[in-house]
């Protein structure tokens, strides 16, 4: 059995959107642990979703510039730090997305866990066509 799983694994590696989202899932449970960790402190739900997507941002780049995207990272000097600039660019459309939906959705009563589940998917789609057609092309 495991004969048969490793191969796919390797296989699944291989391909970038499958690292971008164990990238994102890994940067996904900084966000939301801090986001429920700042609810229970009494953030407020908007404060809170900012908070935590930061937080998320910084543990995205390191996941995304040495496991997702490794080989189109720009040397060092200039060429990187634009890089990084469009990066964090990338995942200020993100946060904006996330708070807005957050925010909008509690606004007209919905709970805020349910506003971040589709905060989630709005900005996910959003940041990976952003890093894979722009910041690491």
């Amino acid at each position: 059995m495991t004969a048969m799983i490793m191969p796919l694994f390797q296989r699944l590696g291989q391909h970038t959107l499958v690292r971008y989202i164990l990238a994102s899932v890994g940067a996904l449970a900084v966000d939301i642990g801090s986001f429920l960790a700042l609810l229970a402190l009494g953030v407020p739900a908007m404060a809170a979703s900012a908070l935590g997507y930061a937080l998320g941002i910084a543990a995205h780049w390191l996941l995304s510039s040495r496991a997702v995207f490794a080989e189109n990272v720009a040397a060092s000097g200039p060429a990187r730090l634009r890089q990084q600039a469009l990066f964090v660019g990338s995942a200020l459309v993100g946060l904006a997305i996330t708070t807005l939906v957050v925010g909008g959705m509690v606004q007209l009563g919905l709970d805020p866990r349910t506003a971040k589940i589709v905060a989630i998917v709005l900005s996910f789609a959003a940041t990976w066509v952003l890093r894979k057609q722009v910041v690491f092309r």
